[in-house]
């Protein structure tokens, strides 16, 4: 995800593969498969998670939300299980740097 998330436009499952390899992350081989990408691309695919432009050859991939937004999306999931909501806001706000509290501020219109 944080290569369709960092690239500036739709990406090939080759061009993944080959940024994949080139990354060197964890446990990422460099004789990854095309297949194998394909394989994951097509269960994010299913999950929402990316779209695929159908209409060109090879097909094209692109993330369905921005990362931030993803993040927001596991943060509220994360909130909506919380027994006590109130609390686990109360402790994440505790443990935001002052920097972070001021941008809370102005995005809740407190600045």
């Amino acid at each position: 995800m944080d290569l369709l998330w960092d690239a500036p436009a739709s990406m090939t499952s080759g061009e993944l593969r080959d940024g994949l390899a080139a990354s060197g992350a964890t446990g990422v081989a460099k004789d990854l498969a095309v297949t194998t990408v394909l394989t994951v691309l097509s269960r994010l695919e299913a999950k929402g998670f990316v779209t695929r432009d159908r209409e060109s050859r090879p097909h094209l991939y692109r993330t369905a939300m921005s990362r931030a937004s993803h993040m927001a999306e596991l943060m509220h999931e994360v909130l909506g299980a919380a027994p006590d909501r109130e609390a686990v806001l109360a402790r994440f706000v505790g443990q935001v740097s002052p920097s972070e509290a001021a941008a809370l501020r102005r995005i809740l219109g407190g600045d």
